[in-house]
């Protein structure tokens, strides 16, 4: 993961005089959300998880000790007693207090595929994980868009504004030379000069803006973000790519399916064997341990099959459980692509509704560069005051501001749509 950064930001070096593109900025955002660290998290877990599932075919092995004393033990009746009495046998028979040190080996043969289903849900588990995942990270793309195109704006009303105070400048310059000659008022002079600071002033302050949502998004990229480059208009595609969250949905649907098939190996029967044996008093020969009082070593193996039937009792409602997580599976799946169908419709729409008011933009900007420049000729014979000349430059700008507007909001309604269909 860190080579991969790594080499990502060496390909980056060389574009970063020329400022980054949107594509680029989504991309490394990506890489550097802290998220993109919970994929390799998720695989070694599962990892580890299946690992520890696996080992339930290696042989259980366990050893106990033990200690008793007990109210009464196996005996011979008393005829049988007092008979060998009489031909010289003592039997004191089994002691009340006894031993055991012992060990017990058992081996899975067959488990009806109980150990395969958890496994196959613990896999499942993780897809789900992981789908989940990329739904947060691919979420990471719009926050880009929003401070992108944010920045975009930014750059176009700042250049907007200096192109406005070189035209106040260059009439302020007009104005002095018009005030040294008696021709004008040294209040029209001082109107306009004090607009173009008025017009400085608000380009200080839209650099101020720009220079914090420079610092946001380089923070969010992890990689220094210099300029924004305007992307290029998208047309939108009626078909939609595959977006996280129905893949998560999907996941969902595979871990139910998984889960239904542990139900069945449930109640399949178990087949091992197994060995045990101890050391200790008595032992499996208990006549010898009546007339001896010693420890011993003692022995078995076996086969053992079993077959528990308690599944039966839940298995009903289990399958009912998972038949309700396959229905809100599905209800969400509904939900999204409803909500998604709807936010397409919208943005669709604003990309027409903004496609129109462009068609006009540049026209407004025509007749109000020719109503300006009348303006300009006005003021020079005496025809209008200053007030009207600085109310149709504030015009122009509003129109040319207008334009840029309409312009970057339709480019950031298209990756939006963009990124609501995942094309």
């Amino acid at each position: 993961m860190i080579l991969r950064r790594l080499i990502f930001g060496l390909l980056l070096q060389p574009m970063a005089a020329l400022g980054q593109t949107l594509e680029e900025c989504q991309q490394a955002a990506e890489q550097n959300y802290p998220l993109i660290r919970q994929y390799g998290l998720i695989e070694k877990t599962t990892a580890l998880t299946v690992s520890n599932i696996q080992k339930g075919w290696l042989p259980q092995v366990s050893a106990s000790a033990q200690a008793t004393y007990q109210s009464d033990v196996v005996s011979w009746p008393d005829e049988m007693k007092g008979m060998l009495g009489q031909l010289g046998v003592d039997f004191e028979g089994l002691k009340k207090d006894q031993y055991k040190v012992g060990l017990d080996v058992q081996q899975t043969v067959f488990d009806g595929g109980a150990i395969r289903s958890q496994k196959e849900i613990a896999r499942q588990q993780s897809e789900v994980q992981s789908a989940q995942n990329e739904v947060h990270i691919y979420n990471v793309r719009k926050r880009v868009n929003e401070m992108y195109f944010g920045l975009l704006l930014i750059d176009e009303q700042i250049k907007l504004k200096q192109d406005l105070q070189e035209l106040l400048g260059s009439n302020e310059k007009k104005l002095a030379s018009m005030y040294k000659n008696g021709t004008a008022a040294e209040s029209d002079y001082l109107n306009v000069k004090a607009e173009r600071l008025n017009v400085v002033q608000q380009v200080t302050s839209l650099q101020s803006q720009r220079l914090t949502l420079i610092r946001m998004l380089s923070t969010f990229c992890g990689i220094e973000v210099k300029e924004a480059i305007k992307p290029i208009a998208v047309t939108e595609s009626p078909s939609m790519g595959q977006r996280p969250e129905l893949r998560a949905i999907d996941a969902q649907l595979r871990l139910a399916d998984a889960q239904e098939k542990a139900l069945h190996a449930a109640l399949m029967p178990k087949l091992g064997v197994f060995a045990q044996g101890y050391y200790g008093y008595p032992g499996y020969n208990m006549f010898e341990d009546m007339m001896r009082h010693q420890w011993s070593w003692n022995g078995m193996v076996g086969a053992r099959l079993s077959w528990n039937i308690g599944a039966l009792y839940t298995r009903k409602n289990d399958k009912a459980k998972i038949q309700l997580q396959r229905e809100t599976a599905e209800t969400n799946r509904d939900v999204f692509l409803f909500n998604n169908n709807l936010e397409q419709m919208q943005q669709n729409e604003n990309i027409e509704r903004y496609r129109r008011l462009m068609a006009d933009d540049e026209e407004i900007i025509s007749l109000r560069s020719s109503i300006r420049k009348a303006a300009e000729s006005k003021l020079s014979h005496g025809i209008i005051d200053v007030n009207d000349l600085v109310k149709e430059i504030n015009n122009e700008n509003a129109a040319r501001v207008q334009q840029s507007m309409h312009e970057i909001q339709m480019l950031k309604e298209m990756y939006d749509l963009k990124f609501t269909t995942n094309q």
